[in-house]
């Protein structure tokens, strides 16, 4: 019986044929997830987090990973196996006054019938510290069970208080199998994937998204539909992938960076663990890296000057004069060609 224009099926199918290939691949139970084993087997189907699933029984726990490893996916997946009201909102989109709103109506529900509400929240670390704040009464008293997304580290950008009522589980990024397996079950999908459109691509190519999305499914999905769909079909219908198909789908990939982030004093430490241990090529990468993430280049001539000070020093006098020659050289001249003073 359709409640308007549209059916559930009809807007089902509209949701299937428009919606991004990510969206319509996203696993829908346990068994269809990909990746995480370590904290979802663990100790095979003993792990905590597994456990709470199965029995309906989380508490406040945060997801903290790179983007494309499963955090809102294993929310959904919570979602749709619990007896509990289940709310879902984006830091990005939504503010403190609609988070009050929905704890309101979750005490209500609770008074009411003695009903668990759980609170997903994406992009956790967008809300500052101050706003933060506004859930800590319904945690600590059980009104709602938080379900915080992040791909900023936790002990930077949550709150303690919060922090210390939530357990925090670490995402890591899917290894290039994993990544291959989500691929391959994509180009198998009749009704979610792409096989209705009858690709084919041999396992080296689909090797090489695997490798240069980083561990990003998100990524690698969003790559294998754009190389699909820009491949016209053959007289017989399938569409042969080639090797040129996939690096024009692939792009110039950035590297993981940003400039005020973990990222970034990620880097930055080991640009100074290379220099200290003397290995020039590791010391020209992390270089490298930073200056394609888009690091301010004055920033790494400080950086390298304090190293020829403090760590150099006396053993070697003209280090300190070549760094300050290289910060004045990236001062005068800039990029790109400030690059070379840097690295020299």
């Amino acid at each position: 019986m359709k409640d308007g224009l549209f059916s559930e099926d009809d807007l089902h199918e509209q949701h299937v044929q428009v919606a991004p290939l990510a969206e319509r691949m996203r696993p829908r139970t346990l068994e269809e997830f990909v990746g995480q084993r370590a904290i979802l087997d663990g100790e095979g189907e003993g792990s905590v987090l597994r456990r709470l699933i199965d029995e309906d029984r989380l508490t406040s726990v945060i997801f903290w990973g790179p983007p494309g490893t499963g955090k809102t996916t294993l929310a959904r997946i919570v979602a749709a196996n619990t007896s509990a009201d289940f709310i879902a909102f984006s830091a990005v989109t939504s503010g403190v006054k609609e988070v009050r709103r929905i704890i309101d109506a979750a005490a209500m529900l609770r008074r009411a019938d003695g009903r668990r509400s759980i609170l997903f929240v994406d992009e956790l670390h967008r809300f500052n510290k101050a706003q933060q704040d506004a859930f800590l009464p319904a945690v600590e008293d059980g009104t709602i069970v938080l379900i915080g997304a992040t791909t900023e580290n936790p002990s930077f950008e949550i709150n303690t208080p919060l922090l210390s009522r939530s357990r925090v589980f670490v995402f890591a990024p899917l290894s290039e199998e994993e990544i291959a397996v989500v691929l391959r079950r994509a180009l198998e999908d009749e009704e979610r994937g792409l096989a209705r459109y009858r690709p084919a691509i041999d396992d080296e190519l689909l090797n090489k998204i695997a490798v240069q999305c980083d561990g990003d499914a998100r990524s690698a999905l969003t790559t294998l539909e754009l190389a699909v769909l820009s491949c016209k079909p053959g007289e017989d219908g399938v569409r042969a992938i080639t090797e040129e198909i996939v690096s024009g789908a692939l792009g110039r990939r950035l590297p993981a960076f940003d400039k005020a982030g973990e990222e970034h004093f990620n880097l930055i430490s080991a640009l100074h663990k290379s220099m200290r241990n003397s290995d020039p090529d590791a010391s020209l990468y992390w270089l490298g890296r930073m200056l394609e993430g888009g690091e301010d280049p004055l920033y790494i001539a400080r950086r390298v000057v304090r190293f020829a000070s403090e760590d150099v020093g006396l053993a070697d006098p003209r280090a300190l004069q070549l760094a300050v020659a290289a910060q004045q050289a990236v001062h005068f001249i800039g990029l790109p060609e400030g690059s070379l003073a840097l690295a020299e």
